[in-house]
């Protein structure tokens, strides 16, 4: 009789190798792009590349932490780590003056993952295997979340076109309102914190794949990424004025697309992926958490933040076609949420409404 031997798991594979050694090359390019002279554009796509990458490490490495946690924490740490690069974008171009930059990345972000990422996923999910449901509770909790959050966090601007008395005070009213979304995450952690809070999803969803580093890998692989980024963020603020004006592309549309993608880098990956591999309720969960944490966490910290370093004012008081897009694609996710179920069809309508809105963008 003779006894079988398991080979112990790999430890990295060839993807995380790929992730590791790219975002080593791109930190370093960038490096050297910043401190030599060469040109305008190199270090902005440099710098971009690299911050895009470092959030990918900072994704496999919380997904590397597996259950460990609780699903329920790992889930709450993955979407506020995968913000972490754009925030540290977002005080940069704040110290540096770029008010309307961050205003764009903030709602940009929320666009992305609404309607490019999201219509990415129904298009790769819906191509291989399907129609796709999306009908669990868990789903329809998340993305009535998502709208409340984003509701608030546009009610200043409302107040400031239609010429409320509060529009004198859009200042106060802003804090206000960051405060009241900060209370609002608080008093919902816990519930997302609690172990088997995660997505519901069917039992061929559930299957993961165990993890293959250690604690102390994952952990300090994450601080890494999470230090780089803050450099590298630097450097890609520093950049991206020159930038704008060498391709000739407005503050709003650089915010918009340029900021908002590269920021959101894990939310981009991890969803698509999810969808490929027929997890359709998970990757919703994944992809709509970016944009609830964005109106709950972010954008309030931001506003804060802007007035305790002592940065240009950032206000929630966003330009009119920004709070029209926004409402916009709040609007289409919860349709197609308690609608039930998604297509390929829907997916490749959101992407191309993403691109419609983004190029109305492209002057300004």
């Amino acid at each position: 009789m003779t006894s079988q031997i398991t080979a112990p798991p790999q430890l990295f594979t060839r993807s995380d190798l790929v992730i590791l050694g790219g975002a080593a090359v791109a930190v370093v390019l960038a490096g050297v792009t910043r401190f030599v002279p060469t040109g305008a554009v190199l270090p902005f796509l440099c710098s971009a590349v690299a911050v895009t990458l470092l959030a990918s490490l900072v994704g496999r490495s919380v997904e590397q932490l597996g259950d460990r946690f609780g699903p329920g924490a790992t889930g709450v740490l993955q979407s506020a780590l995968g913000n972490l690069p754009e925030l540290f974008i977002a005080l940069f171009a704040l110290k540096a003056g770029l008010v309307k930059v961050v205003q764009a990345a903030l709602i940009g972000s929320i666009l992305a993952n609404l309607l490019l990422v999201l219509g990415l996923c129904f298009l790769v999910g819906g191509l291989k295997h399907g129609t796709q449901r999306l009908d669990s509770e868990r789903a329809r909790s998340i993305i009535v979340l998502m709208v409340l959050s984003v509701a608030a966090m546009v009610v200043p601007s409302l107040a400031f076109y239609v010429h409320t008395p509060a529009e004198p005070h859009e200042n106060t009213l802003s804090i206000l309102v960051s405060v009241v979304l900060l209370v609002i995450f608080v008093v919902t952690l816990p519930a997302s914190l609690r172990r088997g809070s995660t997505p519901a999803e069917p039992t061929a969803e559930m299957h993961q794949e165990a993890p293959r580093w250690p604690v102390w890998l994952a952990v300090g692989l994450l601080a890494l990424a999470a230090a780089l980024a803050a450099f590298v963020s630097d450097w890609f603020v520093i950049a991206l004025e020159p930038a704008m004006s060498a391709l000739h592309i407005s503050e709003a549309f650089a915010g918009l697309v340029v900021v908002a993608i590269a920021g959101n880098a894990i939310e981009n990956v991890v969803g698509i992926q999810l969808a490929a591999a027929g997890r359709s309720e998970y990757a919703f969960s994944v992809v709509v958490n970016s944009p609830m944490q964005i109106a709950l966490v972010l954008a309030p910290l931001l506003v804060i933040l802007s007035q305790v370093f002592g940065f240009a004012t950032l206000t929630l008081v966003f330009p009119p076609m920004l709070v029209v897009a926004v409402v916009i694609a709040v609007i289409l996710a919860a349709f197609i949420t308690f609608d039930g179920e998604s297509t390929w069809a829907e997916g490749a309508t959101l992407i191309g409404l993403y691109v419609v809105i983004a190029a109305s963008f492209w002057w300004g």
